[in-house]
Formats: structure tokens, C-alpha cells, sequence
């Protein structure tokens, strides 16, 4: 059974993790089974065996039987079939020897990587959680008000109000007429002033990163001006969702604009990376560069192509990381060699807390060298 998401939003399961002490080796499969990215599951099988089949041989060929079983049980896992409607990563865990077995589903995409050690690497995992920006959901039309906040694709908090119009019998005058129409007006702005303050009541509750709002062109500009300025600020998009749309509805509109907010904001970044570069100050570009700068620990935002690879040097003496070996430079001892190094720095990155974004299908960063960093100093 996957972990339900609630436990990995409070950080439970990645606790109870990075705590875990074993005896026996413990085998680490980040997948990534984004169906936009990976249509079929074939295809993000492949993915999966194109790990699977060095550390396999590696393993086979030491003798090490525990860690092919566990390649095995999460071959079978991942080939076995689960939903992915609300999946967009795998992070498993699997130890024969110690009775290890945590395969989680996460609304999420992840970066894909296959370890085997004596302990977990929660490293990424524990990224996905702190980076998990809460988002809301707005809508509303003249009688009704609907708000949603998500966190990792999954709805975490809601609420909902009805304020009926009044209505008049008479089709008579002019006078009337106006009369009934101002009425209307006055009840439509007291229904969106109610909005606004319950969704600030929400946003003290839940404590959002990001707001979507959804409402009728006639009402959609009043509804923004009503919202407490701390809500207003955080306005990031707006949805062509109808209040009475359902659940799974809203969900995928929301879902889909905070992508496209989290393309624009990767496109920031990138162009943020190529001016610093240009004029040599706060940014590095390409694989040499950036690596040394990890080694220096001056990295604040790692930028990596999506898919970039490249092999290389790790020092296990003083975690050097270079693309030539084998001696280190810093302290001489003979370096280990990576299959990717790139994987070796954005693991790096993780874990000396720096921001990772992972671009898909930035011309810009592809033209940099598909990876750069900006710096803290």
C-alpha cells in the first residue's frame, strides 16, 4: 500500500526514514511516471530498466543476493500496475534483510535515481516536501463561493457559502425596476465582501502560497479589489472553471495552471542565470563551472536541463566532484567514477539545502550547457 499523502505532508514518513538503522543493504528507486511526460507505461519502464541493469550486474557480480531481491520486488512494484491518475512519481525503499518495504506514490514528479547503501536517501523526498507550495482555489459568481486549497495535487482544505439574490415578483415601472436592480447590486457586493472574508479566514488557517481565481467577467475585477491585500498579492492565475464545476474540475484546471506558473517562473530563473553569466557576476554556467562551485558550497539555485547526463569523478575522501579524473585536486587521494555526475550534483545541491529546478524544454538553458547555478556569494 502507498503512504497516504497526508503522512508525507507532515513529514512523518521521511522521519521515520532518516531514522531507519539496519543491518543490510538498502535499495532507493526514485521513478518518475509523469503521464505527461511518460505517456505509456512502457515508457517510463524503460526508464526504469535503463537504471535497473548496471547496479543489477554490480550487485550480481559481488555476490550481493539481499539487493537483487530488492531490485526484483521493485521491478515487480513498478511493472505490476497502480493508478496514475493522482501519481506522478514512485519513491520506494526496499531491505530484505531488515524487512524494509515503503513503496510511496506521490502527486509529484521526482528525479529519477536508483542507489543501493545501508541507508535511505530521503534527501529528494524530503526536497518534495518542504517545496510544496499550498495553493488556492477561488471561485465564485454572484450567489455562491467555493474555495479549494491544495498541496500536492491533493485537496487539503475547503469551504463553501450561498448567498441567495433576492428576488421581485413585480414587472412593473422604471422606477421599480432600478429600484430591484440596486438592490441586486447592493446584495452582490455584500455576497463578494462575504467572499473575500472568508477566504482570508482560509488563507489564516491554511496559510497558502499561491491564489486562483475563478469568477464571471462582470464580477471577476470587484472580487479581486474586495480580497484582503495579502491575497491579492498572491493572485497567480486566473481559472475558466464555473463555481458549480466538480472537484476533479477544478483539481486539473488548478493543477495545470500551477504548471504553467512554475514554467514561467523556471523561464525567469533560466533568463535571471544567462543575464548573471553574461556580465560574470552571481551565476556560473556549464557542467565544469557549476561543479566547482558546489564543491565551494557557493550554489543558492541548481538549473539542470531535464535528461541532461554526463559521466565523471567523485572524491569519497572529500566529495570533490569533477568531470576528470582520477587523482583529486584537493586532497590527491584517487576519485571513484560517476556514471552521471550530473545525478552526483543535483544530489550534492539536495544536500546542501540549494534550490532545484529541474527545465523541460528551456532552449535557453539548453544553449548555457543545460545546467547552471545561481549564486549565493
Amino acid at each position: 500500500m502507498s503512504a497516504p499523502v497526508a503522512d508525507l505532508v507532515s513529514g512523518d514518513v521521511v522521519q521515520r526514514l532518516a531514522a531507519f538503522t539496519g543491518v543490510g543493504p538498502v535499495t532507493t528507486c526514485y521513478l518518475n511516471v509523469d503521464g505527461r511526460r511518460y505517456v505509456r507505461p512502457h515508457d517510463y519502464e524503460v526508464e526504469l530498466e535503463r537504471m535497473l541493469r548496471p547496479v543489477r550486474e554490480r550487485e550480481h557480480r559481488a555476490g550481493h543476493h539481499n539487493a537483487c531481491k530488492d531490485l526484483k520486488r521493485i521491478e515487480d512494484h513498478v511493472k505490476g500496475g497502480f493508478d496514475r491518475s493522482h501519481t506522478r512519481g514512485l519513491a520506494v525503499f526496499a531491505g530484505t534483510v531488515d524487512d524494509l518495504w515503503e513503496p510511496l506514490h506521490l502527486p509529484v514528479p521526482v528525479v529519477n535515481r536508483l542507489v543501493v547503501n545501508q541507508h535511505p536517501q530521503v534527501r529528494q523526498l524530503e526536497a518534495v516536501i518542504e517545496r510544496a507550495d499550498r495553493f488556492a482555489v477561488l471561485l465564485a459568481d454572484r450567489q455562491r463561493a467555493r474555495l479549494f486549497v491544495f498541496q500536492l495535487g491533493q485537496l487539503v482544505d475547503w469551504s463553501e457559502r450561498f448567498d441567495r439574490l433576492p428576488r421581485h415578483e413585480d414587472d412593473g415601472g422604471d422606477m421599480v425596476k432600478d429600484q430591484v436592480r440596486d438592490h441586486i447590486d447592493s446584495a452582490t457586493r455584500r455576497h463578494l465582501l462575504r467572499t473575500a472574508e472568508a477566504a482570508f479566514e482560509l488563507f489564516q488557517e491554511s496559510g497558502f502560497d499561491r491564489l486562483m481565481v475563478g469568477a464571471p467577467g462582470d464580477i471577476a475585477g470587484p472580487l479581486e479589489r474586495t480580497l484582503h491585500p495579502y491575497l491579492r498579492e498572491r493572485i497567480a492565475a486566473r481559472l475558466a472553471v464555473p463555481v458549480s464545476a466538480r472537484e476533479d474540475e477544478v483539481r486539473e484546471a488548478a493543477v495545470a495552471a500551477e504548471e504553467e506558473v512554475l514554467r514561467q517562473r523556471e523561464a525567469a530563473d533560466v533568463e535571471r542565470l544567462r543575464a548573471a553569466a553574461g556580465m560574470g557576476d552571481g551565476a556560473v554556467v556549464g557542467l565544469d563551472e557549476v561543479l566547482r562551485a558546489l564543491v565551494e558550497r557557493r550554489v543558492d539555485t541548481l538549473l539542470v536541463s531535464d535528461g541532461f547526463e554526463a559521466p565523471g569523478w567523485r572524491c569519497s575522501s572529500c566529495a570533490f566532484l569533477a568531470t576528470r579524473g582520477p587523482s583529486c585536486p584537493v586532497c590527491a587521494k584517487r576519485m571513484e567514477q560517476a556514471e552521471d555526475v550530473v545525478e552526483e550534483a543535483v544530489q550534492e545541491a539536495l544536500h546542501q539545502s540549494c534550490h532545484l529546478e529541474v527545465c523541460r524544454d528551456n532552449a535557453d538553458l539548453d544553449v548555457l550547457g543545460r545546467i547552471g547555478a545561481l549564486l549565493r556569494f
